[in-house]
């Protein structure tokens, strides 16, 4: 019985292999390989020997293989896995040094490389190329050439402001690693807090000295450890010393401006123990929004840390370099610009603390990297940042309100693959109907990052749902004139347009669980509306189709609470300050309980449930047949005493009532078809 059993599962596997390579085969490959042929057949796991020169690399390998019911041998067999490290791939175009061929046949894997860091590229193919059926572990045959389009592509962590723990930054790191992400930026020093011990100035670190999370920082030993855990996953750390500004801790503890001189020979001092700690090639220096009042004090500490063998990074806008005087700028902002001659990472529009849960991330996957379609000398690659500014003491919280997981994803296919449709700042950011080429490629993504979040991402904390079989019925905006409470045609009846006070307001047909009217970053980012105005009111409206009445979810937002803003939570009783409503069959569904009630605007007093990625979704019915979800989405005034940045906008999808999946046997049809 037992040999029948592995008769089956080995046929079982063939065919699987068969199939997939007749009807194109697709698997959970994220970033998706730069060149990739399948040839229809397969490589069962089993006794395999390794051949390679490399203790290091045979043990990375050796691990793989244990995990898969399969294991190394010293004897010669039929089944062998040859890596070899050379000079040259001349059929890899850029960022040679984490390129690799891969050829896999039914006996044979056979991996080539110009360093170690591009045969480990390769192992995280090879996981997830790797197929499970019952007893037998299997890989399909394919050959493969691949690269990195930007040799950057990584994340940061506003650590300054809000501490979190050792455990789970080597967990993200970790995580992310298996999708060919290669730095990680830890932003360590602000206003609120010095964060990494000084043994020789520890009064940086005593609690009296901190403003938020007083106490917590990281040990020397820390950092070291966390620079060797990176490097075992071929990611560069890259610590960032914020200075002159944002260093208000600093002036707390030694009385005194970082310009200054006695500021100066302390802060050469702690550069001394940074150096040291950091056995990293960056030290990442700040230099952004602040006043320079001493001309000599940027160049000088450039000087200074260079000469310690270190290459230096700083914010621009910041100090004003010309070529040779930095050794890389990073952009915040629009106003951050590439220089001829300095290598520049792009975060401009890559603040993911600013982001939503879908429509951001559509932006992201779509856009180009500085509207670059592959890297070269002077544009490096992409870091997306998450800035603490609004204090959130729980770390699962922070990871779920900015879409951390998602939205890395969606940056490391897009920064390894190259590529995209535009930039932010244009049309591309949306799925439009007419679009295939665009919605397609998002559908193939999305449904890869999915098939991770529930097996890669097991548990933690992945707010995201699909979202490319939502349909929305959209109506141009009617004139409200202040009055967020009137009323317009599309609540009396359902049509494709409407004649109002003598002006015909047309609707459009657009996809997505979420949708900007106006992006949170106004005219630089186009939302639904290309020209909004302020005190209008528009119209959402589509059409659930489920088989059976069913309970479930609805994973509903009218305004994304950043968390870099002192944001007031909603008057009780309300959605927004904006008067936003919707109804389900008719039937209006009301507000949570917001749990805070504060009514002065502070940094300081954490987010709850504003967000709805920080509360349970809306439990709700769905009728068998077609069931009407009808959102009415009024704004006032783009700024208001209560909201900084008001978000025209919003995010509603019917999801399990845990909000952990997607409801995948409904149809969204605004034409209820």
């Amino acid at each position: 019985m037992k040999n029948n059993m592995k008769l089956i599962s080995l046929f079982i596997a063939t065919f699987c292999i068969w199939l997939s390579s007749w009807s194109n085969p697709t698997y959970p490959l994220l970033p998706y390989p730069q060149k990739i042929t399948f040839t229809g057949k397969q490589l069962i796991l089993d006794q395999i020997h390794l051949e390679t020169t490399e203790s290091s690399i045979s043990k990375e390998w050796e691990d793989w293989l244990q995990g898969n019911k399969a294991s190394s041998t010293s004897v010669q067999t039929d089944k062998i896995i040859k890596i070899s490290i050379i000079d040259n791939l001349p059929e890899i175009p850029i960022n040679s040094n984490e390129g690799y061929k891969l050829k896999i046949t039914e006996k044979q894997i056979y991996v080539t490389a110009t360093s170690s860091t591009g045969v480990y590229r390769a192992l995280q193919t090879i996981q997830q190329l790797t197929c499970k059926s019952n007893e037998y572990h299997f890989l399909p045959t394919c050959e493969i050439i691949d690269w990195p389009a930007f040799r950057i592509r990584g994340f940061m962590h506003d650590v300054g402001r809000t501490y979190i723990s050792m455990a789970e930054l080597k967990k993200e790191i970790d995580l992310l690693s298996k999708f060919k992400i290669n730095v990680f930026h830890w932003h360590l020093t602000e206003n609120q807090a010095w964060r990494l011990e000084s043994k020789i100035y520890p009064e940086l670190n005593a609690p009296e000295n901190m403003s938020r999370m007083p106490g917590k920082y990281y040990t020397l030993q820390e950092a070291k450890d966390l620079v060797a855990f990176c490097k075992q996953r071929h990611v560069t750390l890259i610590p960032e010393i914020d200075m002159p500004g944002h260093s208000e801790a600093f002036v707390k503890t030694f009385q005194t401006d970082m310009q200054s001189e006695k500021g100066m020979t302390i802060l050469k001092q702690l550069m001394d123990e940074v150096c040291e700690t950091f056995d990293t090639p960056y030290i990442h220096i700040g230099t952004d929004e602040v006043q320079f009042i001493n001309p000599q004090f940027v160049p000088e500490m450039v000087t200074y840390i260079r000469q310690k063998g270190k290459k230096v990074i700083s914010w621009n806008p910041g100090w004003q370099y010309q070529a040779g005087e930095i050794d890389m700028t990073q952009l915040w902002s629009y106003r951050g610009k590439a220089q001829s001659g300095i290598p520049a990472i792009d975060s401009r529009y890559h603040y993911i603390n600013h982001f939503d849960i879908f429509a951001d991330l559509v932006a992201l996957y779509n856009s180009r990297i500085y509207n670059q379609d592959m890297g070269n000398e002077d544009i490096a690659g992409s870091i997306l940042a998450i800035w603490n500014d609004r204090y959130l003491s729980d770390e699962k919280q922070i990871v779920a309100e900015n879409n951390l997981y998602a939205n890395m994803l969606a940056l490391a296919e897009r920064s390894w693959k190259g590529g995209g449709y535009g930039y932010f700042d244009d049309q591309t950011n949306l799925l439009w109907k007419n679009d295939t080429g665009i919605y397609t490629q998002f559908v193939d993504f999305e449904n890869r990052m999915l098939w991770h979040k529930e097996h890669t991402f097991t548990n933690e904390p992945f707010p995201y749902v699909k979202q490319t079989n939502v349909v929305w019925r959209i109506t141009e905006a009617f004139p409200n004139e202040g009055d967020l409470t009137r009323s317009f045609p599309p609540e009396k009846e359902e049509k494709e347009s409407y004649l109002y006070k003598g002006k015909t307001y047309q609707s459009r047909i657009i996809y997505g669980a979420g949708l900007y009217l106006r992006h949170v970053w106004g005219d630089l980012i186009p939302g639904f509306y290309t020209s909004p105005k302020e005190n209008h009111t528009a119209y959402a409206t589509t059409w659930v189709f489920s088989p059976y009445e069913q309970h479930v979810g609805l994973f509903l937002d009218f305004q994304n609470y950043s968390r870099s803003e002192s944001d007031l939570a909603p008057q009780q009783g309300t959605w927004d300050y904006k008067s936003s409503r919707v109804w389900l069959n008719n039937k209006e569904l009301l507000p949570p309980v917001w749990r805070n009630t504060h009514k002065d605007r502070s940094n300081e007093i954490p987010l709850m449930n504003e967000n709805a990625a920080s509360r349970p979704p809306i439990q709700v019915t769905l009728q068998k047949g077609w069931n009407k979800l009808f959102l009415k989405l009024p704004v006032g005034k783009f700024k208001t005493p209560e909201v900084r940045l008001v978000k025209w906008m919003f995010n509603a999808v019917f999801v399990a009532p845990d909000g952990k999946k997607e409801i995948d046997n409904i149809i969204y049809s605004p034409n209820k078809k």
